[in-house]
């Protein structure tokens, strides 16, 4: 056994099955694609589900892959053992129906013992208890002894997911020694201890399961392998667990640099330290591949990770912010690898520290209410904080149970442990049921009849024309709600009824990346068919389906129909996207290179485009970036096409969407130079916009006609959303604007360029008379107060006023009553004012008069509770309101009676 480092065993495995005529395809985003049944991708076969179902075709019959893989089900044991961790990396090779086992196990051996380099006799393998075909490939094409091969039963070797393709699995293990073992004589690869770590799985899918649970063969027979990266790397380096590993290790090793703290010295501290190293390898890895933190579905797995790696390093004694500082180190470590890291290194750092700068004021928010909540249980004399507020804290707040716990320790209080588990727990059962009933096989796709499924994929011609000629391959009859339970595959349908339509050849645009389907007619006959095409979609199955209401005529199974997309409609959409294109460079060049396209919905309407950014723009950025696109459309600049490999367009740097999934080859949208001519060859300074892009767009970007923004807002936590319009939709929002800007010029009487210094005018004198206003109110106060002064009456010393008057706000009442009580001294005095149809009362007392036992908030309280209002303060001032203003005679003589009795 030799040496390797992790990045130097992925190079190894991938090489080898490239030596083999495998494919290497890119890890695919951790982000599933057409896949509800999963928040993140887990396994390196499941983003290759359609291949394997044969519903879409591979890129090639042998794939290599190596997959960034997430899973949390085991979150809250990362840390306290050394075996858990979040993220991992999996090896794969794949064959679509071209080679079997006899391949891939000899291939296994000569991988694991020549490459690799791991000592033959330490190897034992486990096979399907029924499978002989397996054993004696191993037995006796690869000659591993019998006393090393296991038969295990279907719990262990027997790979499926509800319904679907599956089949029986092969498993490599590795034994470490004695030393890892548990010294039971029944010792082997189906031991629970350290000593046979399985480091590869070989899984023969050969059968379908159906929804009765029996099993019948597979037409095509397919290889699904998985090999988990980090445990080859534990073997091969003689370390003991995965933290161990070179590139885990350098990460645990900056964690100890910044913290102070050892690793080894404290099992404590270890546990923070690891899970600190755990957690930020899978952020990184969620965040470069377009995830954002939130309060829901994968965005709460990142923000949950995010919060206890800080929370952590809380705990190690970091004061300030550190994700990003170590972030770069995860960044070093996996660049080669994932060069999507590099070239989104800065978006990353930004998008963890602005994480963590909100969560330590969270912490901070979150012991401030800890301290209130230990003080209520010291005053009600317990000595134990509920499970209820410890949940409360963690799932509202997202403060630690651990720091709450430490926390009420240190205040001498317990905390109810079980209570919270049992609160975690059922939220947890919540989330389990949720998710079990979005989808009951990791199989599924659309609920089309399964004849649908495999027909072939349709040739779409829509980027040349937008009316093509096609023979009808099937026709689905749908219920009036368009229900997927009521839907039947049919061969014909009459006039009347509503169909999903699947031909050979289509002009029409599926609704995918962002951008509506197209609408339009097919029609056939000389026009005794036509049917009204209301949308166009793609099934999870990859099939496009035309959304149509027969209006006349019948259409058939192997018809030649004509396919015709509404123009208009398809142009109105072009701009928008064409226009999206531009918006995209726009904010760039206006806010820096971190914005980055966060999604988009495109439609005839008008279109909106959100972005990575951590604050509202100025009414004067949003003025430069609609300047810089109608400046881009004014330059009549040719919008291009072109075909070309993944990598060669990310050199040119073509901008593409994290979450989306591209082939090998991909097509690139480019509005190049001011002017050029559409074919004129592309250069670099020549660029305005290069992006992958499967929509329709105009031929040049000056058929835009106009670009509007019409709003700039928040929709997430570090994601801003703006709605524009582009063409017709444009100039009618500027002639709506314009012909309100000359009514409201006239309603000024003044024309209209010189609207807003006529507006600002009129706010001068606007201010002007409230200045009036409110000297007239003051002196109409003092005159008031004047007269009311011979109403008062003595109580023990104090004098008391309580009154109705006359007063123009708020505010003049209590400038009244503040005159009133300052000439009355001692005194207590209490207005009411009837104010648009509500009353207002105001109370103010000297200090004498408080001294003596007058408390305005209660007296104000009382009065207006006698009105049917509420209010309060402080012992010298208060004030309230109240809806019935019929009952003003009642609260004032409530008022009286308080009065009096609160200095008698």
């Amino acid at each position: 056994m030799k040496y390797m480092g992790l990045n130097e065993i992925r190079e190894a495995y991938l090489a080898f099955f490239e030596a083999r005529d495998h494919l290497r395809l890119p890890s695919f985003s951790l982000v599933p694609r057409d896949d509800p049944s999963l928040l993140l991708i887990n396994a390196g076969m499941t983003p290759m589900k359609a291949w394997f179902r044969g519903t879409e075709t591979p890129p090639h019959p042998r794939v290599t892959t190596c997959q960034k893989c997430i899973r949390t089900i085991d979150i809250e044991n990362v840390g306290f053992t050394a075996r858990h961790g979040t993220f991992f990396e999996m090896l794969g090779n794949f064959s679509f129906g071209n080679y079997f086992k006899k391949e891939i196990i000899p291939w296994s051996w000569e991988l694991s013992t020549t490459v690799f380099g791991l000592d033959p006799e330490r190897i034992h393998v486990s096979v399907y208890l029924d499978d002989d075909e397996a054993y004696e490939i191993w037995r006796d094409v690869v000659g591993v002894q019998e006393e090393r091969i296991v038969r295990l039963g279907k719990e262990s070797n027997f790979w499926e997911h509800g319904t679907g393709p599956c089949g029986p699995c092969s498993e490599l293990f590795y034994d470490r020694g004695r030393e890892y073992g548990c010294d039971s004589p029944d010792c082997g690869p189906d031991c629970d201890c350290d000593r046979f770590i399985e480091y590869w799985n070989l899984v023969f899918t050969e059968f379908d399961r159906l929804e009765d649970g029996s099993y019948v063969p597979l037409s095509q027979k397919n290889i699904d392998t998985g090999a988990g990266l980090e445990r080859i790397a534990t073997i091969l380096q003689g370390v003991d667990n995965l933290f161990e590993v070179d590139t885990v290790r350098s990460i645990l090793d900056r964690v100890c640099e910044l913290t102070g703290v050892s690793y080894g010295s404290d099992s404590r501290q270890d546990v923070s330290i690891r899970i600190i190293t755990d957690h930020i390898r899978s952020t990184v890895m969620m965040v470069s591949d377009g995830i954002l933190p939130s309060n829901e579905g994968r965005g709460y797995v990142l923000r949950r990770l995010l919060r206890r790696a800080v929370r952590n390093g809380r705990l190690l004694g970091i004061g300030e912010r550190f994700l990003a500082e170590l972030a770069q180190t995860v960044v070093a470590a996996s660049g080669s690898a994932y060069p999507e890291l590099i070239e989104r290194r800065d978006y990353i750092l930004s998008v963890l520290d602005r994480e963590e700068r909100r969560f330590l004021q969270t912490l901070n928010q979150g012991e401030g209410l800890l301290a209130d909540m230990i003080t209520a249980v010291r005053a009600a004399g317990g000595t134990e904080l509920s499970g209820a507020d410890a949940f409360r804290l963690h799932d509202t707040y997202g403060f630690p149970f651990d720091l709450t716990r430490e926390i009420a320790l240190e205040a001498g209080l317990t905390v109810d442990e079980a209570g919270f588990r049992e609160s975690m727990e059922q939220q947890r059962r919540l989330a389990r049921e949720a998710l079990a009933a979005q989808d009951g096989s990791a199989w599924s796709a659309a609920a089309l009849p399964r004849s649908i499924e495999a027909l072939p994929q349709t040739v779409f011609s829509g980027y040349e024309h937008l009316q093509d000629e096609g023979r009808v391959l099937g026709i689905v009859a749908l219920g009036s709600a368009e229900e997927a339970a009521e839907a039947q595959e049919v061969e014909t349908a009459g006039e009347g009824s509503r169909i999903l339509l699947i031909t050979d050849r289509t002009p029409f645009y599926a609704r995918s990346g962002g951008q509506v389907g197209d609408t339009g007619r097919i029609l056939a006959g000389g026009g005794d068919l036509e049917i009204e095409i209301q949308d166009t979609t793609l099934s999870n199955s990859g099939h496009r389906l035309h959304h149509g209401l027969i209006r006349r005529g019948l259409i058939q199974r192997g018809q030649t129909v004509t396919l015709a997309v509404d123009r208009v409609r398809r142009l109105a959409i072009a701009r928008n996207h064409t226009a999206t294109h531009l918006l995209h460079q726009a904010l760039r060049l206006e806010l820096g290179d971190t914005v980055n396209q966060a999604g988009s919905e495109v439609d005839a309407d008008g279109f909106r485009f959100d972005f990575t950014w951590d604050r509202a723009l100025s009414a004067e950025e949003l003025e430069r970036v609609q300047q810089t696109v109608n400046r881009a459309i004014l330059d009549d600049r040719p919008v291009t096409v072109r075909h070309m490999g993944l990598q060669e367009a990310r050199a040119e740097g073509a901008a593409a969407l994290f979450d989306e999934k591209y082939g090998d080859i991909v097509r690139v949208i480019t509005v190049g130079a001011a002017g050029a001519a559409a074919d004129r060859p592309v250069a670099p300074a020549d660029v305005f916009s290069i992006e992958l892009c499967g929509g329709t767009h105009l031929e040049r970007s000056s058929r835009a006609a106009l670009f509007v923004i019409l709003s700039e807002a928040s929709i997430a936590a570090g994601v801003r959303r703006i709605t524009a319009l582009t063409g017709a939709a444009a100039m009618r929002h500027v002639h709506a604007a314009e012909t309100e800007l000359r009514r409201t010029a006239a309603e000024l009487r003044t024309d209209t360029a010189s609207v807003a210094e006529r507006v600002h005018q009129l706010q001068q004198e606007l201010r002007q008379s409230e200045r009036e206003r409110a000297r007239l109110e003051s002196k109409l106060a003092s005159a008031a107060a004047g007269s009311l002064e011979t109403e008062a009456v003595e109580v023990n010393g104090i004098n008391v006023l309580v009154a109705q008057v006359t007063a123009g706000g708020i505010d003049a009442l209590r400038d009244t009553a503040a005159s009133l009580r300052d000439k009355l001294e001692p005194a207590l005095v209490l207005l009411a004012a009837v104010q648009d149809e509500r009353l207002s009362f105001v109370a103010m007392a000297t200090p004498a008069a408080v001294a003596a036992g007058a408390h305005c908030g209660k007296l104000i309280s009382a009065a207006a509770k006698a009105a049917g209002g509420g209010g309060g303060g402080r012992p010298e001032m208060a004030q309230a309101g109240a809806r019935d203003a019929s009952r003003l005679a009642a609260a004032l003589e409530t008022a009286c009676a308080v009065a009096i009795a609160q200095l008698a």
